[in-house]
């Protein structure tokens, strides 16, 4: 094995600099981060005692790139400065195009997107002059995401086929090569494009098969397998794969880390296991990534209204300048909002939403839009106006394997035929939602996510999801298989609504639940 060989020769101190550099590279390539930073440091000092500048500081940049990832801040920028005082006064050179590189995430991450452009063209133009083609890919790899936060999609994309073109076609150095791969995986995942999201995750696995040790990239493409999963519904696949990113990754690259965590919670709050699913955005948190609509929809699912509301307007207003977050956020504003009974905030929340849906139009985007106009549609009473929107929305998901979004589809478009007064369809549209939940290992939700007002305040959001059920005619234990819940936890629930409700049979609490909005009245 080469990292061995190399090692030997370096304990009897046979390796120059560019030979320590190589036994860096084959320790960063293993996931053996602190020997990495450790040869690279020695290496980068070895180049400035011979007067290699430009070594040096291309070493001081790697020592940068690998803290940052990392999660070491601080020390990432001081590193990043010394090779940025090194380059000071030589003549432009490939090593100036990782520094490029760079200031070209740095200026795309504070929206300063006419500077990231420019840096996008100078470092195509570096890599032509020089015969450097990792650095012509990541020029079109630049501008496409410049593109893409333009909401010029179609361009976006074209740019990025360009760099992977020359990716497949072996024009690029492993390390670059990699790292284009995830970011393009990573851009068709921020603008919801699921379907070219696999797609390019199936070609970054196929560029992995000839380096069967590349931890940071295996991993990596592991993270990105764990978000799709979580929205295909695929969650025990979705824990194995969480599982490895974060034994493999815990001390390489901490975003990715973070990332999964946030993800494992979606996992738990999607299966109702709240508790867990508080860890896991907690454990998100610590690590930096923002756990947002999660925990907002959690406090949402725990029936504190207040919070979920308080909580996402705050995230929503933080991230008003990232179209991708945003997208998300608003998302989550309308269904917080019906229920926390503020229907205009839900109703412009699904506006803006359409807008950049309309800018974007990334099938993701578009089918959370229609979603979002369907449900306040229907929260105001408009069951005609909902239909269209929902069918579309439901059909959207469909397509991109979001089996969870599409059967939340599924429960509203019964809602609206109930309301519409067609019995069959009502029932066919919620049986295929149930059965989705179930499959899944979901609690089933509430049809219709119902303003505060209407339930006076009295019962949590898991009072009014059992009571709804029992209005129906579900039997104890049908209510406990539908919620996966226990039928003692059921019977505890019931017996604080009666206590609420002020009443003592299963028939007047079912009837406070239609005359407040729990169950139409068409499906009584």
């Amino acid at each position: 094995m080469a990292y061995d060989a190399l090692r030997a020769a370096r304990e009897l101190g046979a390796l120059g600099p560019e030979d320590v550099h190589r036994l860096a590279d084959a320790a960063w390539w293993l996931g053996l981060l602190p020997e990495c930073l450790r040869l690279t440091e020695l290496a980068h000092r070895d180049f400035l005692a011979t007067g290699h500048l430009d070594r040096a500081a291309t070493q001081a940049l790697d020592i940068g790139g690998m803290l940052a990832m990392r999660g070491e801040p601080a020390l990432a920028s001081a590193w990043l400065s010394r090779a940025r005082r090194l380059l000071e006064g030589l003549p432009v050179g490939p090593a100036h195009g990782t520094l490029w590189y760079v200031d070209l995430s740095f200026a795309l991450e504070e929206g300063r997107l006419d500077e990231a452009a420019r840096t996008a063209e100078e470092l195509r133009r570096l890599g032509q002059a020089h015969g450097h083609d990792e650095y012509v890919a990541l020029g079109h790899l630049g501008q496409g995401l410049v593109l893409l936060r333009r909401g010029r999609v179609t361009e976006a994309f074209g740019q990025m086929d360009e760099a992977m073109l020359l990716v497949v076609g072996g024009q690029v150095d492993p390390e670059w090569a990699g790292h284009i791969c995830c970011m393009i995986v990573s851009a068709c995942l921020d603008v919801a494009d699921l379907n070219r999201a696999r797609l390019c995750s199936e070609a970054a696995y196929r560029w992995l098969e000839d380096f069967e040790h590349a931890v940071m990239f295996t991993g990596v493409c592991r993270a990105h397998d764990v978000d799709l999963l979580v929205i295909e519904g695929d969650w025990a696949a979705a824990e194995r794969k969480a599982e490895l990113v974060v034994r493999d990754l815990a001390d390489l690259n901490v975003e990715a880390v973070a990332e999964v965590e946030y993800q494992r919670g979606e996992c738990h709050r999607l299966r109702g296991e709240y508790n867990e699913a508080e860890v896991s955005y907690g454990r998100a948190a610590a690590l930096g990534c923002e756990p947002q609509p999660g925990t907002a929809l959690l406090a949402l699912a725990r029936g504190d209204v207040a919070t979920a509301w308080e909580t996402v307007c705050d995230a929503a207003a933080r991230a008003a300048t990232d179209p991708f977050r945003s997208a998300r956020l608003l998302r989550a504003l309308v269904e917080i909002g019906v229920a926390a009974g503020h229907p205009d905030a839900a109703a412009n929340a699904a506006v803006r939403l359409r807008e950049l849906a309309d800018t974007f139009g990334t099938p993701g985007f578009q089918a959370w839009a229609a979603h979002c106009y369907g449900v306040v549609a229907l929260a105001r009473g408009d069951a005609a106006g909902a239909l269209a929107p929902l069918v579309r929305a439901s059909s959207d998901f469909r397509r991109m394997r979001a089996w969870c979004d599409a059967a939340a589809a599924d429960l509203l478009l019964s809602d609206v035929h109930a309301t519409l007064g067609d019995a069959a369809k009502a029932e066919q549209y919620r049986d295929s939602a149930v059965a989705v939940f179930h499959r899944l290992g979901m609690p089933t939700p509430t049809v219709m996510p119902r303003p505060r007002s209407e339930l006076d305040g009295v019962l949590t959001a898991r009072e009014a999801e059992i009571l709804a059920r029992v209005a129906t005619g579900a039997a104890n234990r049908d209510v406990a298989e539908s919620l996966s819940i226990s039928e003692a936890t059921v019977r505890r629930h019931l017996a604080n609504i009666y206590l609420k409700l002020e009443v003592r049979t299963r028939t007047a609490a079912s009837a406070w639940a239609y005359r407040h909005g729990l169950v139409p009245e068409a499906r009584a």
